[in-house]
């Protein structure tokens, strides 16, 4: 009987991965907690390595694991695992952006909502005792144009959430082409930033993307109002977006992710940023959540168990 290839869980995955590997016939070694340096101590040992966001997959991580047959990132970014690399080894990179699109669909269009007919803003005067209608007079979804910069898995699951609304979808993708459907329209970049209103990022975070909206390029938009990022706080500067909502070119923000997420870790000038941003009215600001239900935790995992046995 041939030996069995070993896998290492490198951080916290639902627990149903562990049988659906040994269905597969691997052998998992679960080791949420294990650090860099043990990491790279024990890799070599291992055909398999499956992560989150905690664990890095670079170029000497790589250069140890002599066995590793694929890296298996749990979720749908993939900005710190070194691609190139592993291809040039031979070693399979998967994720599983299917496995959470419907999560951060859902997330994206409730923020929107929520802004648009303030209904975060209400709650919280109601909570202090307070009950005013007029400062909660709501803007509605249905004759605007929305964009999504990035027709991918979250994109695409975010514009067929959109139905029903009655709002207009326009897409730009910079790499894919002839996705136009019930829900979307495909279209150019120049249409694109002349007639969005709502833009919506999805696009991966990479050398091409890292900080792409800048104030200059947030000018180019025509009609822009509102900007939601969903993707990585990185693609979008957020002193320029401090500065586009202080100019009143955009009337605000929904944001699952910031440039710089450990809080208690910004220097003078993110922090001034992070203030306006928190007290800002027209904005809101969830913890990177977007993705991450009970549903899409189980989901990811059986997603990553499928594509790993595709590989055979």
């Amino acid at each position: 009987m041939s030996e069995k290839r070993r896998v290492l869980i490198a951080d916290d995955i639902h627990e149903c991965i562990i049988p659906l590997l040994e269905n597969e016939g691997y052998e998992t070694v679960y080791s949420p907690s294990i650090d860099r340096s043990a990491l790279l101590k024990v890799i070599s040992d291992f055909e398999g390595l499956i992560i989150r966001s905690k664990t890095s997959v670079d170029q000497a991580l790589i250069d140890a694991a002599h066995k590793l047959e694929f890296v298996a990132r749990a979720g749908a970014g993939m900005d710190k695992v070194d691609i190139d690399y592993l291809n040039s080894k031979g070693i399979k990179a998967l994720n599983a952006p299917e496995g959470n699109r419907d999560a951060l669909g859902e997330h994206a269009v409730g923020m929107l909502l929520s802004l648009l007919h303030r209904i975060d803003h209400g709650n919280d005067q109601v909570s202090h005792g307070k009950w005013e209608r007029e400062s909660n007079r709501g803007i509605e979804l249905g004759d605007k144009i929305v964009g999504v910069y990035g027709v991918g898995n979250m994109g695409m699951s975010f514009a067929k959430k959109l139905q029903g609304f009655d709002c207009k979808v326009l897409g730009y993708d910079a790499f894919k082409k002839d996705y136009s459907n019930a829900f979307i329209q495909e279209t150019d970049l120049e249409i694109f930033m002349d007639q969005v209103e709502i833009l919506s990022i999805h696009v991966p975070l990479n050398e091409g993307t890292e900080y792409l909206f800048d104030h200059d390029y947030l000018s180019r938009f025509k009609s822009l109002k509102i900007l939601m990022n969903t993707a990585r706080g990185e693609i979008l500067a957020s002193n320029a977006l401090v500065q586009s909502l202080k100019e009143r070119k955009l009337f605000g923000a929904a944001l699952d992710v910031l440039e710089n997420e450990r809080l208690e870790k910004l220097v003078a000038t993110e922090q001034e940023d992070f203030t306006y941003l928190q007290q800002h009215p027209n904005v809101i600001i969830t913890p990177h959540v977007g993705g991450w239900t009970y549903e899409s935790y189980r989901r990811i995992s059986e997603v990553i168990v499928r594509k790993i046995a595709d590989l055979d």
